[in-house]
């Protein structure tokens, strides 16, 4: 599962490095205004908070630093993204299968649910690509071609 999380992240340094930073940074697309970076940081604060529960056995997805330089410069994007497989691959000998607790906002204030460690991860995982497909949308809008085809797409999505 790392080795997936990791060449998906891969893709979005891929990304970062081919756009300057004044594309990164662009939140003009309507109907969210958000940024690429907006979306990178938000993928990886979600990885940093299951990060941080190896040691703990708690995520909870409602305290993120939400480290807002790595939504303007794309080197701290791609920084952060470094930092993030970094830290996963140090875990890949960890108990997956270890039951942890999740504390997230699903819309009805906070809720604390026990999640294993390959749940979160694979949550994350999932996120993140669904996250990467908003930012292609934005890529799109902008004008910038992207260099992976497969860039936001689900590997579970059929090939037109």
């Amino acid at each position: 599962m790392i080795k997936a999380i990791e060449k998906n992240l891969e893709r979005g340094i891929q990304l970062l490095n081919s756009i300057t930073d004044s594309e990164y940074s662009n939140a003009t697309v309507p109907p969210y205004f958000s940024s690429i970076g907006c979306n990178i940081r938000h993928v990886l604060d979600a990885f940093t908070s299951i990060i941080n529960a190896f040691g703990s056995g708690h995520v909870d997805f409602t305290d993120r630093k939400r480290n807002t330089i790595c939504e303007v410069k794309t080197e701290e994007g791609i920084r952060y993204i470094n930092e993030t497989i970094q830290k996963l691959l140090a875990f890949k000998n960890e108990d997956f299968s270890k039951i942890i607790s999740v504390t997230d906002n699903l819309g009805n204030g906070d809720i604390t649910i026990n999640y294993t460690l390959e749940n979160a991860l694979a949550y994350a995982h999932s996120h993140a690509i669904h996250h990467f497909a908003s930012i292609g949308f934005l890529v799109n809008q902008l004008g910038i071609e992207l260099q992976d085809a497969d860039f936001g797409y689900n590997p579970t999505t059929p090939k037109k």
